[in-house]
């Protein structure tokens, strides 16, 4: 009977061990690039029948950067902001910042990027008949985000474009 107990105490110790991180661990932390990121949507007011900017603010985090629209390659993804229309609401185009050129560690060639504050804009049309009143717009955002030295996975995170028509 002490044999068991003993043996028991044995294994919880060493699964505890086991699942201790290590000091020097040589993993990589686990990024998300929707949390490298963060979006203002800054509310917009129409006049019906006009057109008018929507702008979502990106703030990305210190040490990072996201690619730009259009990225330096294919297989990089774009920063893309797609806005759902309304009931009298049409985005009519997407404007995004120039990107800067950065030269990585794991890109022979420079890479066009965005790092700590860019603006995308959305040019919207609101109807004649558009009612007046606060309009959401739902819209995603989609991101790569990356280091110095390696490009994380792509994510998506979901926000509204607030839009009040006079």
């Amino acid at each position: 009977m002490k044999n068991t107990i003993w043996l028991l105490v044995l294994c919880c110790l060493m699964f505890a061990c086991a699942k201790a991180p290590a000091e020097n661990s040589t993993e990589p932390p686990s990024i998300k690039s929707v949390d490298v990121v963060k979006a203002s949507p800054q509310e917009v007011t129409l006049t019906a029948g006009e057109a008018g900017d929507a702008i979502v603010k990106l703030e990305i985090k210190n040490g990072y950067h996201v690619n730009a629209n259009p990225p330096s390659f294919s297989y990089l993804k774009a920063t893309q902001l797609e806005i759902t229309p309304a009931e009298g609401i049409s985005i009519q185009s997407m404007t995004y910042p120039d990107p800067l050129t950065r030269k990585f560690a794991f890109s022979e060639k420079p890479l066009a990027v965005y790092e700590g504050e860019a603006t995308l804009k959305a040019r919207l049309k609101a109807d004649k008949s558009t009612k007046p009143g606060t309009h959401n717009l739902s819209a995603k955002l989609s991101v790569q985000a990356c280091d110095e030295a390696v490009c994380y996975a792509p994510g998506t995170m979901d926000i509204t474009v607030p839009v009040t028509i006079k």
